[in-house]
């Protein structure tokens, strides 16, 4: 291995990799909506996508525990995820938690909620934020590509109106947010959108 490629202090340093464990656990029963995927396959690609888009280790750390306060216990897991891993985690996390209610609001007032949260967070939470949606979008691409329109029956929400959130995320962070992220978004928005 040529040592052109190494480095001699780790930019992710036993922090990450403590949250890459808390988070396969907290997680290791969830499935990906409408399939046979392990959920930590999500989190693992928008940490990926984050540090690919120049995140840091905070920022990749929120963005494996991303989903963490709405899916698996709301308060004790916020005041666990700020104990671990401290303020700027949490506050990255809070930023991208659509919602700790149980039952969860319905569909379109979670994502109303969320297009002004993704407005006024700060950058480095719109980054774990469109790296999320950015996966999401490819999964649905690329599942609707193997299964046509049924893909859509897996959400609480029509074609159109799925559709329509991605775009309106774009439209929320178009002038605040310049990542290749937001063009990949808007290109496989055009495609659904032919």
């Amino acid at each position: 291995m040529s040592d052109q490629n190494l480095i001699e202090t780790p930019l992710l340093t036993e922090r990450f990799e403590q949250a890459f464990e808390y988070t396969f656990h907290l997680h290791a029963r969830q499935l990906r909506k409408g399939g046979s995927i392990p959920y930590i396959s999500h989190l693992m690609s928008v940490a990926a996508l984050v540090l690919e888009d120049g995140g840091d280790e905070d920022a990749a750390i929120a963005a494996l525990l991303h989903d963490a306060i709405e899916d698996q216990g709301g308060t004790s897991i916020r005041t666990e995820i700020q104990k671990r891993f401290g303020d700027r985690v949490l506050q990255i996390v809070d930023a991208c938690t659509e919602s700790d209610q149980v039952p969860k609001p319905p569909w379109k007032l979670r994502k109303e909620r969320s297009l002004v949260q993704l407005r006024q967070a700060p950058v480095e939470a719109q980054r774990v934020m469109i790296a999320d949606k950015l996966h999401n979008l490819r999964s649905i691409w690329a599942d609707w590509q193997r299964q046509g329109d049924r893909v859509w029956e897996r959400f609480n929400a029509s074609q159109s109106e799925i559709l329509w959130f991605y775009g309106a995320c774009i439209e929320a962070i178009r002038d605040r947010f310049d990542s290749p992220m937001v063009t990949e978004l808007q290109t496989i928005l055009r495609y659904f959108n032919e």
